[in-house]
């Protein structure tokens, strides 16, 4: 049934109103504004193109491609202001992506590269971000150095504790069958709480080595020993005491806190490596410091650049008194000279035998003037003295070196280059004048 039959119609459709289109000039400044707001805010930029007059459509659809463009650009900028390097990189090939694509990518680069410094790997390098580089590369190098820092310390903290691991499994069945004395000391209490050496009668309260079979001399150094190593090896030695050489290290014994003293005899050993000392460092027939004693304490003073004073000594006719009197006689001739020195000098001075019949005197300190007064006194002593040995003429010469440690280049054998020469130039000139005085004569007769 139709709707007219029923005396009932549509309604009309109203036609819509149509815009009104702008003109040039309007159609500028609204092109300008909605510019002005996309730089603003994007998200609130608004142009109604269909009003605008026809010469400026086609920028006004350009602009709305620009206003897509920057909310994008807006949106993707702000995600990664924020961290989040999950978002798709945006596929438009504008320029304006083209910087925050390479950061982008930087960024995931960065993150990946901390994940890995953090596993160990400092061998990552950051570059194409400026300043940020340097100070990433420098904490990797700082990292690095800590690293090994850190792993040499805990290597020699490993060590130490096999040390001391290994000494605790052994010592208790060991030194209780050897000769040195194992002492364990309460680090609190100051009380021998052990002692592989205490009489069968021995117990706790302090009783351990005091009624010891092989007392301990230097057992109170021990209670009042504090090191601050965790493994000390060192030495006490007294005049009467003898010399002991002790290992020191803290433990755990029995739940008390203590610490252990494995001690050993050592004085034999002390005696003979100076009595080996002294034998290599002797001259065997004058008993005075030989030539390897002078070369090491020369070389020490050089080295140190000290002030010193070196007087090299010549003995003068010990050829002829081997010849004619026996060699008996010129080593008590020799004797005699030394003997004579040693006297008037002080038994720190340093006295040395470099050859047969010559020696050298170092005294520290530039004391010139004072030795060649005192090896005058000397000459006279020594020739006063000749007939008490032997009817001959006793005497030396002597050459006087100052070294002066600030500015000496000079080694030890210039040293004595340089002594020996002047001595030698001594004997020239005295031979030339006895053979000016020998043809005076010969003259006169």
């Amino acid at each position: 049934m139709e709707l007219e039959n029923n005396g009932m119609s549509l309604p009309q459709e109203q036609p819509q109103e149509v815009p009104q289109e702008w003109g040039v000039e309007e159609s500028c400044r609204q092109l300008t504004g909605y510019l002005e707001s996309i730089l603003k805010d994007p998200a609130q930029a608004r142009l109604d193109t269909a009003r605008l007059c026809q010469p400026c459509r086609g920028l006004g659809e350009a602009l709305g491609s620009f206003h897509t463009l920057a909310e994008e650009l807006a949106d993707y900028s702000v995600r990664l202001s924020k961290g989040d390097l999950s978002q798709a990189v945006p596929e438009s090939g504008s320029g304006l992506y083209s910087g925050l694509k390479n950061l982008h990518a930087n960024l995931k680069h960065l993150t990946w590269q901390a994940g890995q410094v953090t596993k160990g790997d400092y061998s990552q390098h950051v570059s194409h971000l400026g300043e940020f580089s340097n100070v990433f590369n420098d904490m990797i190098q700082q990292l690095r150095e800590r690293e090994a820092q850190l792993k040499q310390e805990v290597m020699r903290a490993q060590r130490r504790a096999e040390i001391i691991d290994s000494y605790t499994e052994m010592l208790v069945e060991m030194l209780d069958q050897r000769n040195e004395w194992m002492l364990v000391v309460d680090q609190t209490t100051r009380e021998i709480i052990h002692c592989n050496k205490h009489s069968r009668d021995g117990g706790e309260g302090g009783a351990f080595c005091d009624t010891c079979d092989h007392r301990l001399p230097i057992q109170p150094k021990l209670l009042e020993w504090e090191g601050t190593e965790r493994y000390q090896v060192w030495e006490i030695e007294g005049e009467k005491s003898g010399c002991y050489r002790v290992i020191s290290f803290p433990i755990e014994w029995k739940g008390r806190s203590c610490c252990i003293h494995i001690v050993m005899d050592v004085t034999s050993e002390k005696m003979r490596a100076r009595h080996l000392n002294d034998e290599i460092y002797q001259d065997g027939d004058t008993g005075v410091r030989n030539r390897q004693f002078l070369d090491e304490f020369m070389g020490q003073v050089l080295r140190e650049r000290r002030d010193a004073t070196l007087c090299y000594l010549d003995l003068e006719g010990v050829g002829d008194i081997n010849t004619f009197y026996g060699r008996k006689v010129g080593d008590a001739y020799i004797q005699n000279f030394v003997e004579i020195v040693r006297k008037n000098f002080r038994s720190g001075d340093t006295f040395a035998r470099v050859k047969d019949d010559k020696f050298c005197l170092i005294l520290t300190g530039n004391v010139k003037h004072l030795i060649e007064r005192k090896l005058r006194e000397i000459l006279t002593a020594f020739q006063r003295d000749d007939e008490r040995v032997f009817s001959h003429r006793c005497n030396f010469r002597y050459s006087i070196v100052e070294v002066e440690g600030e500015i000496n280049v000079r080694t030890l054998e210039k040293l004595l280059e340089e002594a020996e020469s002047a001595i030698n130039r001594q004997k020239r000139k005295k031979q030339k004048k006895q053979k000016k005085s020998s043809m005076m004569d010969f003259e006169d007769w």
